[in-house]
């Protein structure tokens, strides 16, 4: 029986951003430093490690960034006004917003409030509609993360049929967008799709991105199948880690030293059914901070080219 082949998101990721770093040194030699500004509200623990590993990649690859915190008080208003401040700057060329906001922000307003032109977690309607149509555009990092796994791994996309389990905007939409794009037949499945098993089992490219621990099970698998795993769930029960994880020594270990342990949406045992798969850790999210990155530089790169345009 062939074993399947794992697709590392961490050497991929590496790749990407050796390439990124490289095209921003060459930026820097003519005077130009790419810039990304982070939105951090509040004092959400998981969000400020993520933010400083954002932060701190961007210093590796030569990309200037700004934390900003505001208060978690902060109104929509004093934010709306905070990002207006930020597209207008010259030495700022990408804009995040950490989500999620606090609930008495208006998350809609903020994101459709940033410049489509720093857009880098490419959500803004503008940079959406761009992607449906095929144009160039700045597109959300944990998709674009998928496509690049495939591509990178010699995982052929055209023609193939693709099934993205989950809907959301984030990932479901545009991941199925991507695939599309990449001339994929693609079927989107979500909590209300009838006979979920019957219609898995016929994906060549399986993405699940769900939020539901070990959701994909081996019976939903077409033999062979490459599956992209884009959850992160977090397992501290001993019996649910028994269920999963029984038998992996390395794995045991550390949830007996640190009561936890991470899961995707794809149940471990169906990884021997497929092809190829993204392992969690380790595959998928290692991309997300690589393709912010990119988008980074893209953005620095199309305001500049845009800019010398208007200018002549």
């Amino acid at each position: 029986m062939q074993v399947a082949q794992v697709l590392d998101g961490i050497a991929i990721a590496s790749e990407i951003k050796a390439e990124v770093a490289l095209e921003v040194a060459r930026l820097n030699e003519r005077g130009v430093v790419p810039g990304l500004a982070v939105i951090l509200v509040g004092d959400v623990a998981a969000s400020q490690i993520y933010v400083r590993s954002k932060v701190k990649t961007c210093g590796e690859l030569g990309i200037f960034s700004e934390m900003i915190t505001p208060a978690e008080a902060i109104t929509t208003e004093e934010m709306l006004k905070l990002i207006e401040n930020l597209n207008a700057r010259e030495d700022i060329d990408g804009i995040l917003i950490q989500l999620p906001l606090p609930a008495h922000v208006d998350t809609k307003r903020l994101l459709e409030a940033v410049s489509p032109e720093k857009d880098v977690d490419g959500f803004h309607p503008v940079n959406v509609g761009r992607l449906q149509s095929g144009q160039p555009a700045l597109a959300p990092c944990t998709p674009a993360g998928i496509i690049e796994i495939l591509k990178r791994s010699g995982i052929a996309i055209a023609g193939k049929n693709a099934v993205v389990v989950g809907r959301s905007d984030i990932v479901g939409k545009p991941a199925a967008m991507m695939l599309l794009n990449a001339s994929a037949t693609v079927t989107v499945c979500h909590s209300r799709t009838v006979d979920l098993p019957k219609v898995t089992r016929e994906a060549d490219i399986l993405v699940a991105a769900i939020g539901r621990p070990g959701f994909i099970t081996p019976e939903m698998v077409k033999p062979g199948a490459t599956l992209i795993d884009v959850g992160i769930n977090r397992i501290t029960d001993a019996a649910e880690f028994e269920r999963f994880f029984s038998g992996d020594a390395k794995r045991e270990e550390l949830f007996a030293k640190r009561g936890s342990t991470v899961i995707g949406d794809i149940d471990p045992a169906a990884f021997a059914v497929s092809g190829a798969y993204t392992p969690v850790p380790g595959g998928v999210g290692a991309l997300t901070i690589a393709m912010l990155m990119k988008n980074t530089l893209t953005a620095a790169k199309a305001r500049r080219a845009a800019a010398a345009v208007a200018g002549a």
